[in-house]
């Protein structure tokens, strides 16, 4: 066993940190590199196990969505297998939303990682994201996601392409182009949350897969459940704070917040402390 191994108020920090900005529009992958890098977190020989550790705690904000939309989950299975015509016609949405990020995913994953995975990548985007909330102004759609064309639903999975560059966030990027395609806010958010559970999945799935052994080594069972945990409570509590507030107002919340998290950052870059 390795001695890098992560103490549990960390993984308790990272679990909280991933489960709250998982499925908010502000970047869960920025912020698990920024919180990293200012504890520590994964520098030198355990790089690698802490980004497969970042990824497998996703599982509990994976469950936090299987829980709150159990339902339309239901139907979704009924529908692949021909016994509910809504549930048949939301998957396919879903599968052809899916596919662009992964296929993007599995030629350039890699080379866009090295690339872009720091806290001068994920600052820009924090910003820029900032500023497209604050300025942007979607009219109100009424499409439900199971209505929406099949051009939508391609269109949705190539704007969640834009999220491999960290900070853009997978969230935003795919209820912008919900929202512009002419989906309704409760419609935009049901589907940027079920495609996030999809392509989360297939996401942990491959990294657990490539790279399990090596979390295990480096920290063990507990730390990587404490922080499934965490992720799982607080991305409820994140995920139904964020459709109640979205019922009534708009994202400029979000931001505002990217902003102030983003000139932070370039303070923190400044200084030297990132």
């Amino acid at each position: 066993m390795s001695v890098d191994l992560l103490s549990i108020p960390e993984s308790i920090l990272l679990g909280v940190v991933e489960g709250i900005t998982e499925f908010l529009p502000i970047s869960s992958t920025g912020h698990l590199l920024v919180v990293g890098d200012l504890i520590g977190f994964g520098t030198g020989s355990a790089s690698t196990a802490a980004d497969t550790y970042s990824i497998a705690i996703q599982f509990g904000a994976i469950l936090a969505v299987l829980f709150l939309y159990r339902n339309r989950i239901w139907s979704l299975l009924r529908g692949l297998v021909g016994a509910d015509v809504e549930g048949r016609d939301g998957l396919i949405r879903l599968v052809v939303a899916f596919l662009p990020a992964a296929l993007i995913g599995v030629v350039a994953g890699d080379a866009l990682k090295s690339a872009l995975f720091g806290p001068i990548p994920v600052t820009i985007a924090w910003l820029v994201g900032g500023v497209v909330l604050l300025r942007w102004r979607p009219a109100v759609g009424t499409l439900s996601f199971h209505q929406m064309p099949i051009r939508s639903a391609f269109i949705i999975g190539c704007a969640q392409s834009l999220a491999l560059w960290p900070g853009v966030s997978r969230s935003l990027v795919t209820l912008i182009a919900a929202l512009a395609l002419g989906l309704s806010m409760a419609a935009a958010i049901e589907f940027s949350f079920l495609l996030g559970l999809i392509t989360l999945s297939a996401a942990t799935a491959l990294d657990l897969a490539k790279h399990g052994s090596e979390l295990v080594d480096q920290f063990g069972l507990l730390a990587p459940f404490i922080g499934l945990l965490f992720a799982f409570v607080t991305a409820i509590i994140a995920v139904k704070w964020m459709i109640g507030y979205l019922s009534s107002h708009s994202l400029a919340i979000f931001g505002w917040y990217r902003i102030a998290v983003g000139v932070l950052s370039v303070v923190l870059l400044a200084t030297n402390v990132l």
